[in-house]
């Protein structure tokens, strides 16, 4: 199988965003807080929505199965407070809920959650156990920085995360650490503030020894790792600096890199610098990168091209970063694919 860990719900259909931005208009506004049973979406327009778009990629570039969670830039948990989150981290993962029941064979949730700058992650739990026992979801999101830019909130490291850590392990269940809009304009969404916020998660890490605490703990680090893989060297460096371990006894056991580099060049040094054993295949296609690569004539984000062109994987690695690997990070995965004997 292939199988895509990183997929987000950027086609859900409009009116989704407008009942957003009525709740959004209520912060100032309170007569105008919509109720969510007023947002109605049909499964024929949850279908176009999808068929049309990432299962029409899907199949086009030979993809299998995307983990799929609600639209990274949609969570802006600094918008509102914690009810404004919950309100909306529910809306937003039952529809993901509803797609992969309506594409069983091509769609697995992963969970955002109801994050809130300053906020208690206990606070989280209830809508992450809802989606884990009624929803069947495999993994969540987990949102470093609920600020959207001015990272207020503790290192990864700090106990003030532990509620989720120890959801995640007695679930078994993996978090890609993924931050949402930004809100300083400092730092573009896309370009900057993911990319800086995957770099800050790995060196949070590096800093602290959260896996000690937490052993079976599991990160997805997205987009490659940001400049992880391509500042090895200075991260090795540092940790040697700290009398950290070897950072493949340190963090590798632990923390995974997916395949969001849109270029043959980036993902050839992913695999040449970081073990294979920690790269899953991933695409987030209809995400940040939509457009046509002039100097290939394919689309930036089909990144299956990629990893079947460099050579630095054997057909067995292959295999492990298509789909060996994900099925280990992400267990109840796994066993959802074995019940149905794949």
């Amino acid at each position: 199988m292939i199988i895509d860990v990183h997929g987000h719900y950027t086609t859900a259909p409009a009116a989704l965003g407008a009942w957003r931005d009525l709740q959004i208009a209520a912060l100032k506004d309170p007569s105008k807080q919509p109720d969510p049973k007023s947002l109605k979406i049909s499964d024929d327009e949850l279908r176009e929505s999808i068929e049309t778009n990432q299962l029409k990629l899907m199949k086009e570039r030979g993809s299998d199965l995307t983990v799929f969670s609600p639209r990274a830039s949609f969570m802006a948990h600094h918008i509102g407070d914690f009810e404004t989150s919950s309100t909306w981290a529910a809306i937003c993962n039952e529809l993901c809920f509803r797609v992969s029941e309506l594409f069983p064979d091509n769609f697995i949730g992963a969970a955002m959650l109801p994050q809130s700058p300053g906020v208690d992650p206990k606070t989280c739990i209830a809508e992450l156990e809802k989606c884990v026992k009624e929803y069947g979801f495999v993994g969540l999101n987990l949102n470093p920085d609920p600020s959207g830019g001015h990272w207020t909130s503790p290192p990864l490291t700090d106990r003030h995360w532990y509620p989720i850590y120890e959801k995640m392990v007695e679930y078994d269940l993996p978090a890609m650490i993924h931050v949402s809009t930004s809100c300083n304009s400092c730092f573009h969404t896309t370009g900057a503030h993911y990319l800086n916020a995957d770099t800050t998660a790995f060196m949070q890490c590096l800093q602290g020894d959260l896996f000690k605490d937490f052993p079976t703990l599991k990160f997805l680090i997205p987009h490659g790792g940001g400049a992880v893989p391509y500042h090895w060297g200075r991260f090795r460096g540092l940790a040697q600096e700290m009398k950290k371990p070897l950072l493949q006894d340190h963090l590798l056991n632990n923390i995974f890199f997916d395949t969001c580099v849109y270029h043959q060049p980036g993902i050839d040094l992913l695999t040449k610098v970081i073990p294979v054993d920690n790269i899953l295949f991933a695409s987030e296609m209809i995400g940040a990168v939509r457009g046509i690569d002039p100097e290939t004539g394919h689309y930036y984000d089909d990144t299956k091209r990629y990893v079947a062109a460099t050579p630095n994987l054997s057909e067995e690695q292959r295999y492990k970063v298509f789909e060996g690997n994900a099925r280990r990070v992400f267990p109840r995965m796994d066993k959802a694919l074995k019940a149905k004997g794949l």
